[in-house]
């Protein structure tokens, strides 16, 4: 097979194939056609250029136990997955040390700094500039003494190119006609962004793709075997492709893929879940609404709405838990949002790993084989300027980044 192969048809593995059309390279796009729509279609649109803090931090691992203990609160260990999501705390709480925390947070600060642009290329790219929308985000408080300690946070966090400003009136004012009060405290975001819509993005994307002679092919890779100066990829019903280079991108299903190489990939399938309904009367013009208190945020994209929460520890193939659906129905009651319920119901696998830095590099292993995977809540912000990255790679001869190759792992 000549060209490159690119496992995965999410955001990211969409980008990586248009990135290297742009570089003449001939690509098949393998894509497994699952019943559930991928975590980079189900996440709430944001281009969160301001998230340049690790999750894995001291911060994080202190706020852990209130966390547990809380009524309810977003995040959740289910017992029945003990057996994954132990490990990975253990080296999440390691990766946490401030030394790490420090590291983790240099490098990501960089690639994040590339990722506004590469999406404006993109878009760019594809003639669609509308599927962009550069208006920031509001974070909400539900209390003053909440309003109070979420301030004194924003203020003391690093965001990046991202910038904040307390609301100006007719701000304050679109709020209290959404909410029907006035929020305790509040402040809007600049330099981030959300997209117009998921279906709008993979259709504009899946169309240019194919429109440059791309090849889109059905199937699931289930084993990587290295193969002379190449790698073999061998599919669920006993087909091989040996491309002249391969990238996986497959989110969580690029832990297999890798650890059948030799690779150590310590990444669990953070699971989120989300409700989606008809746009209503939600106001076209206001951006994404972050209610801090409620670990919840709300999407307003061109035709319809989305409400997004939860963070779950798990394996991929565990079963949902419905109740989570009820306790999101219950926040978005309690808060009077116009969101018409009940909602289409949605869980999917959020790719990480334990110091919340993406895995992009070339395989140690397998000098034919690249890899872009494991960015966790930042798939969609990242994708773009990964995908440059990637393309870069493909058409010369270095690693990657190094805070991001999986050797960091061991």
């Amino acid at each position: 097979m000549d060209g490159v192969l690119v496992i995965g048809g999410g955001v990211l593995g969409f980008c990586t194939a248009l990135a290297l059309q742009d570089r003449g390279l001939t690509v098949t796009l393998l894509d497994d056609v699952a019943a559930v729509k991928p975590a980079s279609w189900g996440n709430a649109g944001h281009i969160a250029v301001e998230q340049v803090e690790p999750l894995a931090s001291p911060a994080t691992l202190r706020a852990v136990p209130g966390r547990l203990l809380a009524k309810d609160d977003a995040l959740s260990l289910p017992l029945r997955d003990i057996r994954h999501w132990l490990p990975f705390g253990l080296r999440l709480a390691l990766a946490s040390r401030p030394g790490r925390f420090q590291a983790g947070r240099a490098a990501l600060t960089g690639l994040m700094a590339g990722a506004m642009p590469a999406w404006d290329g993109l878009v760019a790219g594809l003639s669609r500039p509308d599927l962009l929308i550069r208006d920031g985000h509001y974070v909400i408080w539900d209390t003053p003494d909440s309003a109070a300690r979420g301030l004194a946070r924003v203020k003391s966090g690093d965001h990046g190119s991202a910038r904040f400003r307390p609301l100006a009136p007719e701000e304050g004012a679109a709020l209290s006609r959404l909410l029907g009060r006035a929020p305790a405290g509040a402040v809007r975001f600049l330099g981030s962004g959300h997209i117009a819509g998921h279906d709008l993005l993979f259709d504009a994307l899946r169309g240019r793709f194919l429109g440059r002679g791309g090849v889109l092919l059905a199937g699931r890779a289930v084993k990587l075997a290295p193969l002379g100066g190449r790698v073999r990829a061998t599919l669920a019903g006993g087909a091989d492709l040996t491309p002249d280079l391969l990238v996986v991108a497959a989110g969580v299903a690029s832990k297999g893929l890798m650890e059948g190489l030799g690779h150590r990939v310590p990444m669990i399938a953070e699971r989120g879940y989300h409700l989606h309904t008809h746009a209503g009367d939600w106001p076209a013009h206001l951006p994404p609404l972050v209610f801090e208190d409620r670990s919840l945020i709300v999407t307003r994209f061109r035709d319809d709405l989305r409400a997004s929460s939860f963070v779950e520890f798990s394996h991929p193939d565990s079963p949902p838990d419905p109740a989570k659906w009820e306790r999101l129905r219950r926040r978005i009651r309690a808060l009077g949002l116009p969101f018409a319920l009940p909602g289409a119901e949605w869980v999917g696998c959020r790719p990480t790993l334990p110091d919340y830095l993406p895995a992009i590099g070339r395989s140690a292993r397998a000098p034919g084989l690249l890899y872009a995977f494991g960015h966790q809540h930042l798939g969609l912000t990242l994708g773009p300027v990964t995908a440059q990255i990637v393309a870069d790679m493909a058409v010369g001869q270095e690693r990657g980044p190094a805070p991001f190759d999986l050797s960091r792992f061991g």
